[in-house]
């Protein structure tokens, strides 16, 4: 195995036991990137010189954290002093951040080495990244809007990465390239020095190869340090018996409810539960969203209309015409479905659900046909099962559970109440193990037979 495919947890011992240098490690990455990176394109930029000169320096200096000595790709709405910040648009041509964004910071006191910008569809608005490719099958879409870091972790050409979440822009690419993805609780991690695209349901958070990873990097952005391992004895794992399942292929649903069974014999307690106000979601969503994004890019879409892909601007566009009363009502609405979730989180724990309610379709398909004969956009599949998490502020985490038949992978969901990461995280982390444990005794089983 090359040491780009090494995970965060294990790089990190490695480096703490010296038996790894940063040096090494930032090598295999950067030589990873050249390898992958003509038919993936998942990085706006790459800085070789700074990240080699960050990892001779982590190399020779204390260590400060989990992260120190790690390779990183940030999301390219993120400001790193001294770079661009393009957001993967021409209207940021020539763009310079004067100052590293919160995030930034904390990273770089931390001890990670910048490899550089990761791809996002242009200003986070959309759910597929066209300029980047899967990490599994490149002619399938990478999702959106965090898909050069997603695609990035998975590829191996970063050991880990941020991203920005507004309607599932982390959750959902981590789901659709096989890795983990977390949205935290509404502002537990700043977002000064992070180009908006919705201010009320933006969030910024880690994609990783593992729940460990997850854990190890918001430890350092929120102070989350403990994940208890073990049993889930005591812990109500909530299953959605509407919204969550209607409208998902097949291989998925089976995927998840193989996970909840999973989590079961772990000793979680299943309860079916019925997702309040899900009628009113999209229309909520979008009555946000769509307002916010508008307001922010007002000036810009007046000065230089043209220099936005064409997507972009009709959505922008769109979001002259909402009425103050419109984006009132959907205020009001979120206020009463963050009221309901409350009271859902009063019964479980933990919510498990899918990610996304397919794997990752071919690049150019526009909708998806149900069995019933319903035809969905794909954008709005992908934020479907999402965007709820961020309209309540409610931590969510989606992990890789398997594949559909065509081998693309199939990501489960978990939600839990504001501010209980661990939660999260220690039922992530519990069926990572499971799930690991049992492939090593196959593996073994496997050798005994032959």
């Amino acid at each position: 195995m090359s040491l780009a495919d090494l995970t965060l947890a294990e790089a990190a011992a490695a480096i703490r036991t010296r038996r790894l240098s940063p040096v090494e490690l930032t090598e295999a990455v950067l030589a990873r990137i050249d390898e992958v990176e003509p038919r993936l394109h998942a990085y706006v930029a790459v800085d070789a010189d700074r990240a080699r000169a960050e990892a001779r320096a982590a190399e020779h200096g204390e260590i400060r954290s989990p992260l120190h000595g790690i390779p990183m790709g940030l999301k390219d709405l993120i400001d790193v002093a001294g770079t661009a910040t393009t957001a993967s648009s021409r209207v940021r041509a020539g763009h310079r951040a004067e100052k590293d964004s919160v995030v930034a910071a904390q990273l770089r006191a931390a001890g990670a080495v910048l490899l550089g910008k990761t791809h996002t569809h242009e200003f986070a608005y959309g759910l597929t990244t066209p300029q980047t490719h899967n990490a599994r099958d490149p002619s399938r879409v990478a999702g959106g809007s965090s898909g050069g870091s997603a695609v990035a972790v998975a590829a191996g050409a970063a050991t880990f990465a941020l991203g920005t979440d507004t309607g599932g822009s982390i959750r959902v690419p981590a789901a659709l390239n096989g890795v983990v993805g977390v949205k935290p609780t509404y502002g537990r991690i700043p977002r000064d020095g992070v180009t908006s695209l919705s201010w009320s349901l933006d969030h910024i958070g880690p994609i990783t190869r593992t729940v460990e990873d997850a854990a190890l990097v918001l430890s350092v952005l929120i102070g989350q340090t403990e994940v208890p391992d073990g049993d889930l004895t005591g812990l109500r794992v909530g299953v959605p018996v509407n919204y969550y399942f209607d409208h998902v292929a097949p291989a998925v649903e089976t995927a998840v409810r193989a996970a909840v069974d999973d989590l079961a014999a772990l000793g979680a307690e299943v309860v079916d539960v019925e997702i309040p106000m899900t009628r009113y979601l999209q229309a909520t969503q979008w009555g946000l969203m769509v307002p916010e994004a508008t307001a922010y890019h007002e000036r810009s879409l007046r000065a230089v209309p043209g220099d936005y892909a064409e997507d972009v601007r009709v959505l922008l566009e769109a979001g002259e015409l909402m009425s103050a009363g419109d984006y009132l009502r959907a205020q009001r609405a979120r206020t009463l479905m963050r009221r309901e979730w409350t009271r859902l989180f009063e019964t479980v724990d933990v919510l498990a659900a899918p990610a996304v309610p397919m794997t990752a379709v071919p690049a150019g398909q526009e909708t998806v046909t149900w069995s019933d004969g319903t035809v969905e956009a794909v954008s709005d599949a992908y934020v479907r099962l999402s965007a709820a998490a961020n309209l309540t502020g409610a931590p969510a985490l989606t992990q890789p559970i398997g594949t559909d038949p065509d081998g693309m992978p199939i990501g489960l969901q978990l939600l839990a109440r504001p501010d209980e990461e661990a939660v999260l995280l220690r039922t992530g982390r519990a069926l990572e193990r499971a799930r690991l444990e049992a492939a090593r005794s196959e593996m073994t089983r496997s050798k005994m037979a032959r």
